[in-house]
C-alpha cells in the first residue's frame, strides 16, 4: 500500500503528458488497423508471444526454441506482412496538418461551379439508377490509381460523368478520379477493401470506394445500380441513402479549411427518410477531453431514445 502510495507522489506533470501521449498512440495504431487483415494477425502475434513465455515457464525447451526462433524471424515478415497498414499509417501521419497546407486553393466560384456539376451528375444517375463511382482527390495523391484508367484532364462537368458511366461504354465499369476542378482520368480500378463484416448487399462499388479511403483522405461518391441509392466513403466509413442536398452540403464542409469545419464528417439519412443521424468522428488528438464529452453524451442519449 506504501508503494503505490508513493508510487502515485511521485508521478510528476511530464509523466502524465507521457502516458496521454502512447495511449493516444496505441488508440491511433487500433484505429488503423481494426476491422482489417491486420487485426487478426496482431491477435496471433500476441498468441504467439504468450505461448513463448508458457513454454519457456514450463520448461518445454524444444517447443520455446521453435516459438523462440519463429519470434525472432517474424519480425522481419512483420514488415512485409504489415507493408499496407504501414503504408497508411505513414500517409495518415504524413497528412497531419503539421506537414500539409489546405488541399484546396481555387477560387470559391469555380468551388460552387464544380459541386454543382458533380452533384446535378449524381442526382441524374440516381434517378436512372446508373451505376457510378466518383473519386475526389484530397491531399493524398492518387496517381497510382490514375494511371489504371484513362486519361481525361478536362474540366468537371455533368453532361460529360453522365456519359462516361453509361453502360456499355469503355469506360462507365470503373472509377472516375477528379482533382479539384479537373476530371483526372476515367476507367480507374480501385484496391478493395480488407473489411469483412460489410453487409452482403454492398457491391464492389461500396468496398471499392471504403477500400481507396482506407488508403487515401479521398472522398468517394458512389451511386447504386440496383437501387439508385446514393452513398460516400471517407476514411474507412460509409454512409448511405444521401439526397442531393446533403451531399452538397458535405462537399461544401469538405472544401473548408480545418478551423472552419464543423465536428462531424459525415451525415445521412435513415432509409425510411423520416429522420436524420449525425455521426462525429471528430480527431481526438485535437481536443481529447471535450471528444470525450461529446461521446459520452452521444451515448447518454441514445440509451434515453432507446427507453423511449
Amino acid at each position: 500500500m506504501q508503494y503505490i502510495k508513493d508510487l502515485f507522489l511521485n508521478i510528476r506533470i511530464r509523466d502524465i503528458f507521457d502516458i496521454l501521449i502512447v495511449a493516444m498512440a496505441f488508440y491511433k495504431i487500433l484505429m488503423l488497423i481494426r476491422e482489417t487483415r491486420a487485426e487478426q494477425l496482431t491477435k496471433g502475434i500476441f498468441m504467439l508471444f504468450a505461448l513463448t513465455k508458457v513454454s519457456e515457464w514450463l520448461e518445454l525447451y524444444t517447443l520455446n526454441w521453435i516459438l523462440d526462433t519463429t519470434m525472432t524471424v517474424g519480425l522481419i515478415a512483420i514488415l512485409i506482412v504489415f507493408q499496407p497498414e504501414l503504408r497508411r499509417g505513414l500517409e495518415y501521419i504524413g497528412r497531419s496538418r503539421f506537414f500539409t497546407k489546405s488541399f484546396m486553393e481555387i477560387k470559391s466560384e469555380s468551388l460552387s461551379e464544380v459541386f454543382n456539376e458533380i452533384v446535378d451528375a449524381v442526382a441524374s444517375l440516381s434517378r436512372q439508377k446508373i451505376g457510378a463511382l466518383i473519386v475526389i482527390e484530397r491531399e493524398t495523391g492518387l496517381n497510382e490509381v490514375v494511371e489504371t484508367g484513362t486519361r481525361i484532364d478536362g474540366k468537371v462537368s455533368s453532361d460529360l460523368l453522365i456519359n462516361i458511366f453509361i453502360p456499355n461504354t469503355p469506360l462507365h465499369d470503373g472509377a472516375v478520379i477528379i482533382k479539384d476542378d479537373k476530371i483526372k482520368a476515367a476507367g480507374c480500378f480501385l484496391p478493395l477493401t480488407d473489411n469483412m463484416s460489410l453487409s452482403k448487399d454492398l457491391g464492389t462499388r461500396h468496398r471499392a470506394a471504403l477500400g481507396i479511403s482506407e488508403r487515401s483522405d479521398c472522398l468517394a461518391i458512389v451511386v447504386s445500380e440496383e437501387t439508385g441509392s446514393i452513398s460516400i466513403a471517407e476514411r474507412g466509413s460509409l454512409a448511405r441513402y444521401l439526397d442531393s442536398k446533403t451531399l452538397k452540403q458535405i462537399l461544401i464542409d469538405m472544401y473548408k479549411p480545418k478551423e472552419q469545419q464543423p465536428s462531424f464528417v459525415l451525415k445521412w439519412r435513415a432509409r425510411n427518410g423520416q429522420r436524420e443521424e449525425w455521426v462525429d468522428f471528430e480527431d481526438l488528438c485535437s481536443n481529447y477531453s471535450h471528444c470525450l464529452v461529446e461521446l459520452c453524451y452521444e451515448w447518454s442519449k441514445s440509451c434515453n431514445d432507446r427507453r423511449i
